[in-house]
């Protein structure tokens, strides 16, 4: 049977030779955004707070899910638009009297557009399931893989660039999605249920993020590759060693002792291991 095995065309003629099935980054770019008076969707108990106090701030945001579509762009061949949507997280923390501060939660939504080249794809891709046991089955009636590139976004969590709380009905920058539009798995992370009234103060924040986009497609490629080994290095476990003779080799911390926050140039030689007292001199 080894006469109707397929190593892959070139790659049977060099040993160090392989093929691989990756993908292809074709088009990215990096971004720097801004969105000013975005608004959060906060906890029941978090808009009982903004409705007695107007003093809060945002400890901290962090990025919990996104969702992106692509679509082709009309009249240019290859391009694609992407619409991102992404979900931050925050903690606020409110002051409702001195010494009496209260923390919650809530979700702000943004949103960015991108036009990034993806190539065309017109192959229709049919992959296999994996399942216990192939007798008798049909793994081809799986739908086609779709002819879209892949579509990836890196961002790291948002910088709370300013909160606000303002009265309903005044105008904002906010996503025209709803509350009902949030996914379950961002509801999840919090400690309580959204709401969403008509005529309570809402809460709103300013978020900068750094972001990269990158549009890619399956490829196959020719790349020279090595058999993997087993490693010769033995597992080490940590030593054990006295915890008073790891204590000595620790330089004294002369710099902690400094008001000045600088380690002292000109200290004396202790070399004798003297307190120094008797350099002291007497007028």
């Amino acid at each position: 049977m080894a006469e109707f095995r397929n190593t892959g065309g070139q790659c049977s003629r060099d040993r160090d030779m392989v093929c691989i099935d990756t993908y292809r980054v074709l088009d990215s770019c990096r971004d720097k955004d801004c969105f000013e008076d975005v608004r959060v969707y906060i906890t029941c108990a978090g808009q009982d707070i903004i409705d007695r106090t107007c003093v809060v701030r945002a400890k901290n945001a962090n990025v919990v899910w996104s969702c992106i579509d692509i679509d082709n762009v009309p009249f240019n061949r290859g391009f694609y638009q992407l619409f991102i949507k992404i979900f931050v997280k925050i903690q606020f923390e409110a002051c409702l009297g001195p010494g009496n501060s209260q923390e919650f939660e809530g979700v702000a939504i943004v949103e960015k557009k991108v036009i990034l080249f993806g190539g065309e794809g017109n192959v229709n891709v049919f992959k296999s399931e994996i399942r216990s046991d192939g007798f008798c089955s049909c793994s081809n009636c799986s739908k086609p893989v779709s002819s879209l590139p892949i579509a990836v976004l890196e961002t790291v969590d948002p910088i709370i660039l300013n909160t606000n709380i303002v009265e309903p009905h005044k105008p904002c920058r906010c996503c025209p999605c709803t509350i009902d539009e949030i996914p379950e798995c961002v509801c999840k992370r919090l400690s309580g249920d959204l709401v969403d009234p008509r005529d309570s103060n809402i809460l709103l924040v300013s978020l900068g993020f750094f972001s990269v986009v990158r549009i890619e497609r399956p490829a196959q490629y020719l790349v020279s590759a090595v058999e993997y080994s087993v490693p010769e290095k033995e597992c080490a476990a940590p030593p054990v060693e006295d915890p008073c003779s790891l204590f000595r080799q620790m330089s004294f911390p002369t710099a902690e002792f400094s008001s000045s926050g600088f380690a002292p140039t000109d200290m004396p030689d202790r070399s004798d291991k003297k307190c120094g007292c008797q350099n002291r001199t007497t007028e």
